[in-house]
């Protein structure tokens, strides 16, 4: 495979699981040395194409290539040019963060001496080699996830699944666990990212494709993703919440009311006009508001647009 070959080839995939259809015609396709995010409802079918990409389940139907080779008829290779990291750990909570990689390296089949070499740059890498033998169980929730993630890379993977790789963390492990996607990709590594966290794909991913129903109904980078929904919005937070009625009735378009935020926002094309034009509407109706904001839409907005969408 170059560097120019896509590093992900999904063409008509289709899986089912008894009367339940969990793929049914999913394309895609991965730029190499990219992060694929993937975004879709529970039950939408990403971790069934994750498994089968990663060789863990066959397709009923449909072509799929990883790193330059065909899962069906070439699963040893794949396995051994992609790394995977889950959303439970993988490491012995007994051990120190060196023996766990020198472990997964013998594992790999590296022997002692390459073990420990490559165990040192990984540690090195992730920003744990001060950690001095600590046992595992020691470990921040940041800095085992960055172990996580430094194990799957032992063998040096083309491609590398993320399975909701920052569920449970705290917003400074979070970072420190993105920080780390970062440098992967800054070298060459390509990341296909599942996450329930939208902020993440925002965060990581060159491009997201949205699933639902087994097959991809959006997809994109991320401000292409956000224009589906019609621009940009106005968001007008108001000191009293008996007005909000009122105030959505000034607001252009259809606009959303949330009683709990004393919050009327609308979306709106011509991001200026429409903010001069509202704050010109209540100043006259007497309506006075807390703040007003012009923003893009959030992937979260998207989210529930696009698979609202499909459900209709």
């Amino acid at each position: 495979m170059s560097d120019r070959d896509p590093a992900i080839i999904v063409e008509g995939l289709r899986k089912r699981f008894g009367d339940k259809q969990a793929l049914d015609g999913l394309d895609l396709t991965v730029d190499a040395g990219t992060v694929q995010g993937i975004l879709g409802p529970n039950g939408a079918g990403k971790t069934t194409a994750v498994r089968i990409m990663s060789t863990l389940l066959r397709p009923d139907e449909g072509r799929v290539e990883v790193a330059g080779a065909d899962v069906r008829t070439r699963a040893r290779e794949v396995r051994s040019r992609i790394g995977m990291l889950g959303q439970n750990a993988a490491v012995d909570e007994e051990l120190g963060g060196r023996q766990n990689l020198e472990m997964f390296g013998r594992l790999h089949r590296l022997g002692a001496r390459r073990a420990g070499t490559r165990a040192d740059e990984l540690l090195g890498r992730f920003g744990l080699a001060d950690t001095d033998g600590k046992a595992v169980r020691h470990y921040s929730g940041g800095m085992r996830r960055r172990l996580d993630l430094a194990a799957s890379l032992i063998s040096r993977p083309q491609v590398l699944f993320l399975d909701e790789p920052t569920t449970g963390l705290d917003p400074r492990g979070r970072t420190e666990v993105w920080n780390a996607v970062r440098s992967l990709v800054d070298g060459g590594t390509t990341v296909l990212l599942t996450t329930q966290y939208l902020e993440e794909a925002d965060q990581l991913a060159d491009r997201i494709a949205v699933i639902d129903h087994g097959r991809v109904i959006a997809q994109g980078t991320a401000e292409e993703l956000k224009s589906m929904t019609g621009g940009d919005r106005i968001d007008v937070v108001l000191h009293d919440a008996a007005q909000l009625a009122r105030a959505s009735s000034l607001l252009p378009g259809e606009a959303v009311v949330d009683e709990d935020r004393r919050l009327v926002s609308t979306s709106v094309t011509d991001r200026m006009r429409a903010l001069t034009e509202t704050v010109r509407a209540l100043e006259a109706a007497g309506i006075e508001a807390q703040d007003i904001a012009v923003r893009r839409p959030t992937l979260d907005e998207v989210f529930i647009h696009l698979t609202k969408e499909e459900a209709a």
